[in-house]
């Protein structure tokens, strides 16, 4: 049964919804799906599951593009209703006759939507009867073919025995055509002879052996001069092995070797390590300098779409057509008209290192956006598609909510209580590192840090926070290897409590996104210890397997906590973002899986290189 149908503006603005239903939805199933699906550019999907409030429904949807209208129909998932695709069609077909911008209320559409429904629901009773009917003929016509085939091999089997036997019973002459074509063309007949398949003799060849290859044609081929054979022989001739180059002599003299470079933290003579060391990176970090991008047009990049389209369009309708079709403008889009646009797009998205699914769904859903809408005068197909499709991106890496770190820092101090940050992320990509650039930065905010080293797994972790910890002149929480991390990161919360840190920064070990065991204890810190934020930290150049990291991140916290609102993904840290040139889209893949914003990248090996995701800059280079 249809839970409920809906009829609202782009703008938020509902017009009209089904009073005869009546049914009050549990949860906000509405505002999930424009939160999740049109805000994260995910329209181009067939539908949408909300799972909410002891409530499980499915949400189906289209547009009204020129009229900025959306049809939104609601209704329980195990229902699976069949007509619900062709009523939000008609509806759109006959709200859209009625629709004035000037009005409000549409009380008069009820009517009309109750007849809408009626129909659409005989048409799909209608539709269910004759594919059952379908069914019933077809399972008839296989049960009596079966049948039929069962008899056949009956009657056959008694005939092969009766003329096995030599009896005369009809099947002579049928079998003097098999002998025929077996090669017995001699005219005699013997009653008890077996009946064979033809064999080949040889004898077309010119041999005398039964199927062999006549050798004596090849050799003849092979001595006549100017054959293609001797060119596919000189092809397969094996080239000469090169010669092996000497490796010189190396030649020794009496200069003095060079001093060995020693970039150790210096010691005093005891060997006492514990020395503090002032770091050597001097200067403001780059996350508090604001990074300009120059507004250059892109007419080169247009020009580009609209030659690789051109052939498309003259195909369909020819240049003239489209010419005319550009200056007069009022051409309705559809999704033939936008494909060329769009696969343009999206190879050149999947260039920039986007993955080839988030490319796919970026281009479906900027269609469901443009088709029906007019084209402006003057405007071209391709600069209407990348105009869309640049304000799709513009949303999607857009944060949603706003995460300000060092706002909340002082809102936890005023609570008396240090803001956690948690580092997770795959093997190798620099969370040590990177914790140690965000501790440097919450530095120069005079903000008080303190370090956990949680990454209890890995050799060698516990030492090389130690380092960072003494360059930076910070107290660091350790508790060595092979103990709980859980447990060490909330015992470090609690000295920085005893001790009136602001901060904690918490380092975990790397795990691969399928590692179970080590997943369990990521989730059971994370439960545990209930952090301010979840950072997880990934490389600018991993492409297509940064959709697969997150989304198995975000599965293993949801499935393996034992919380009913499990903690996911809060935001992104991307490292090694000056190794990828323009490949940056790694980042749209990541934001777009996770709905997670990009709050820091890393861009270098010194302390100062960390800086914010300009956004602008970003989109610019996807579709440049």
């Amino acid at each position: 049964m249809l839970e409920q149908l809906l009829i609202f503006t782009r703008g938020g603005l509902i017009l009209w919804t089904c009073k005869e239903l009546g049914n009050a939805l549990k949860g906000s199933p509405i505002d999930a799906l424009i939160r999740s699906v049109l805000l994260e550019e995910r329209s181009g999907d067939s539908s949408y599951n909300y799972d909410g409030a002891g409530a499980s429904y499915t949400l189906k949807w289209t547009f009204h593009n020129d009229l900025g209208l959306v049809f939104v129909a609601v209704y329980q998932r195990m229902l699976h209703l069949l007509y619900v695709d062709d009523l939000l069609a008609m509806v759109k077909h006959e709200f859209s006759q009625l629709y004035n911008p000037k009005r409000v209320l549409y009380d008069d559409f009820d009517e009309t939507f109750r007849q809408l429904r009626k129909e659409a629901e005989a048409r799909a009773e209608e539709m269910r009867k004759s594919k059952q009917a379908a069914r019933s003929v077809s399972s008839s016509n296989k049960k009596q073919s079966q049948i039929v085939a069962q008899k056949g091999g009956s009657q056959g089997g008694g005939k092969q025995k009766s003329g096995l036997s030599g009896k005369d019973d009809g099947d002579g002459d049928s079998a003097k055509a098999r002998i025929l074509e077996n090669g017995n063309s001699n005219g005699h007949e013997t009653k008890n002879e077996m009946v064979r398949a033809p064999v080949l003799t040889g004898k077309e060849n010119g041999s005398t052996e039964v199927g062999a290859f006549d050798v004596s044609k090849l050799q003849k081929m092979r001595s006549k001069p100017g054959k293609k054979t001797d060119a596919v022989s000189n092809k397969t001739s094996k080239p000469e092995p090169k010669k092996k180059a000497t490796k010189k002599n190396r030649v020794w003299d009496d200069s003095p070797q060079e001093a060995k470079l020693d970039f150790t933290d210096p010691v005093d003579e005891r060997g006492d390590e514990s020395v503090a060391v002032v770091t050597a990176d001097v200067g403001e970090s780059m996350m508090d300098k604001e990074e300009v991008v120059s507004s250059e047009s892109e007419t080169d990049e247009d020009e580009e779409v609209e030659k690789s389209t051109q052939p498309n369009a003259n195909k369909k309708k020819g240049w003239f057509s489209s010419m005319f079709q550009s200056i007069s403008g009022n051409a309705i889009l559809e999704k033939s008209d936008l494909e060329p646009a769009l696969k343009v797009l999206k190879d050149r998205l999947m260039t920039k290192n986007v993955a080839e699914e988030i490319a796919e769904k970026l281009c479906e859903s900027v269609s469901a956006s443009l088709e029906g809408k007019k084209l402006g005068s003057f405007t071209r197909i391709s600069s209407t598609a990348q105009n869309a499709m640049e304000e799709a991106l513009l949303r999607i890496l857009t944060p949603k909510r706003s995460i300000d770190i060092l706002r909340d820092v002082h809102a936890a101090k005023e609570q008396g209580k240090p803001y956690v940050v948690v580092f997770v992320g795959v093997n190798g990509v620099g969370k040590s590192t990177n914790l140690a650039k965000v501790a440097y930065w919450l530095l120069q905010h005079k903000v008080s840090v303190m370090m956990a080293a949680c990454d209890t797994f890995r050799s060698g972790a516990v030492e090389q926070l130690r380092t960072h910890a003494r360059r930076l002149q910070i107290p660091i929480f350790e508790k060595g290897y092979e103990k709980d991390p859980a447990i060490v990161a909330k015992e470090a919360i609690q000295e920085a409590c005893r001790n009136k840190s602001d901060v904690v920064l918490v380092d975990t070990a790397g795990r691969m996104q399928d590692n179970e065991p080590l997943m369990r204890a990521l989730s059971k810190l994370i439960y545990l210890n209930n952090p301010d934020l979840v950072l997880f930290v990934g490389e600018a150049l991993v492409g297509n397997d940064a959709v697969d990291q997150l989304s198995k991140f975000n599965q293993k916290l949801a499935d393996l906590s034992p919380a009913p609102n499990p903690r996911l993904i809060d935001g992104i840290l991307l490292t090694k973002f000056d190794t990828i040139d323009d490949k940056v889209g790694a980042a749209l893949s990541m934001v777009y899986i996770s709905g997670a914003p990009v709050m820091f990248v890393g861009c270098g090996q010194s302390y100062t290189d960390l800086k914010k995701l300009n956004v602008k800059s970003i989109v610019k280079t996807l579709l440049k």
